[in-house]
């Protein structure tokens, strides 16, 4: 008889890029049949119900709003500035909540008895390691890196906390190392997860791209950036756009403004020769990609992973205004050649009339097909090991009681119901 394995994913709502990997896992747990019944702990929610239910006092909510609430407001307004000194608040908020929290997630792991946590969030992670353990000992836990790097220090590490860790980047595999974290705890992936769309994306056909195109009422053949930052837009958009105006002839470009909106309706109320598509939030944003030949957007870390997989070179910025755990995104573009990398996005402009030179596009071009981002799949497998290693400690006999033929595959065998094959989404809100 088949086992079915609680995968317990923890994520958050400020920014996109938490759910976006989340997506991910789930959508590589449907495609391989894997006998995963996943479970989401939303961070943002549950703090929300400490707060509601007078466990904990929330500052954020002194002001008549959550903590994730703010963030997003942030990037909407491009006030971004204030980020260092939220970032210092939640790390005490979590500090003196630190037993209250631990109290909660013991009993929180009691209920749903999860078989694995994975985490990709930052800040959480010792907290929620030593509440399941308490809960549940040896239920192993995984955090999986959304960012290109560890910013500020040790917010996503913590020596204390026994997880696995999945790095992306060789300078997150460094700065774990710089912490006395174990080798045998510190993975490198050769990416950030994003979904397997972005990595199983056929080519488009030039008529269909050309149709696809005109669709949107663009032109077949101009050259087309995406600009893009986040899921919850941003009102750099709309100066992007009028900086952009002067070379009307020369490109046309794709606005997804997400959850945002505001900017949306005042970009398709703006009038100018340029021309441009305005979209909202997409489910199929691989496929807006393709009809794409560049990016433009802030270097947020999962955004740009998505381009990259996609085969387009990048323009960002790297300003005293960009929100830490970002910047080295936006070196990382430069150094590995890429993209370009403007100071501000008042230069983006000759940033475009750069990237639009044949030579130069193709120089980027060659440098974004020649990295392959294959993260996805590797932590799917790397999960499947974990989780097969755990049972093996648990009971001897498991190889032959789960139906596992390797540590690298997992099917489902016919009689397991389809709730138990990943697509099923279990709220744990306190």
């Amino acid at each position: 008889m088949a086992k079915t394995f609680k995968v317990n994913v923890v994520t958050g709502q400020g920014g996109g890029g938490h759910y976006a990997t989340y997506r991910a896992i789930e959508a590589i747990a449907q495609q391989r049949n894997l006998p995963w019944k996943l479970q989401v702990t939303d961070m943002d929610e549950i703090i929300t119900g400490l707060s509601q239910a007078g466990e904990i006092q929330n500052a954020y909510e002194t002001f008549g709003f959550s903590g994730h609430d703010l963030y997003n407001l942030m990037v909407k307004g491009g006030r971004t500035r204030l980020w260092p000194l939220k970032m210092r608040l939640n790390k005490f908020l979590v500090e003196i909540t630190y037993q209250t929290g631990l109290r909660t997630f013991t009993e929180h792991w009691r209920k749903y008895e999860p078989d694995l946590v994975v985490s990709v969030m930052p800040l959480y992670n010792k907290g929620l390691y030593e509440s399941l353990q308490i809960a549940q000992p040896g239920t192993p836990y995984v955090t999986v890196l959304t960012d290109f790097a560890d910013c500020p220090p040790a917010f996503w590490f913590d020596l204390e906390a026994e997880n696995t860790l999945v790095c992306g980047t060789d300078r997150a595999v460094e700065q774990a190392r710089s912490l006395q974290i174990p080798p045998n705890r510190i993975v490198k992936s050769s990416g950030l997860v994003i979904h397997p769309d972005f990595s199983q994306q056929a080519p488009i056909s030039e008529p269909a791209r050309i149709i696809q195109r005109q669709a949107l009422d663009l032109e077949a053949q101009t050259p087309t950036g995406i600009v893009m930052f986040g899921g919850n837009g941003s009102r750099t958009m709309l100066d992007i756009a009028k900086r952009l105006e002067p070379l009307a002839d020369q490109i046309q470009l794709i606005f997804v403004c997400g959850n945002n909106a505001d900017i949306a309706e005042a970009l398709s109320a703006y009038s100018g020769p340029q021309k441009r598509a305005v979209v909202g939030f997409v489910d199929d944003m691989a496929n807006y990609m393709r009809l794409s030949d560049f990016f433009i957007g802030k270097p947020g870390n999962v955004s740009v992973s998505e381009a990259l997989a996609m085969g387009l070179p990048i323009i960002t910025e790297c300003a005293l205004t960009t929100m830490s755990q970002e910047k080295y995104c936006a070196q990382w573009v430069k150094n590995n050649g890429m993209g370009i990398v403007v100071s501000s996005f008042k230069q983006v402009r000759s940033a475009v009339v750069e990237m639009i030179q044949p030579a130069k596009y193709q120089r980027f071009k060659q440098k974004v097909s020649a990295f392959d981002n294959q993260a996805v799949f590797e932590v799917a497998e790397l999960l499947e090991n974990i989780l097969l290693e755990s049972i093996l400690k648990k009971d001897s006999s498991a190889p032959s009681s789960l139906g596992l033929n390797s540590p690298t595959s997992a099917p489902i065998p016919e009689s397991v119901p389809e709730t138990a094959q990943g697509t099923e989404r279990v709220s744990t809100v306190v």
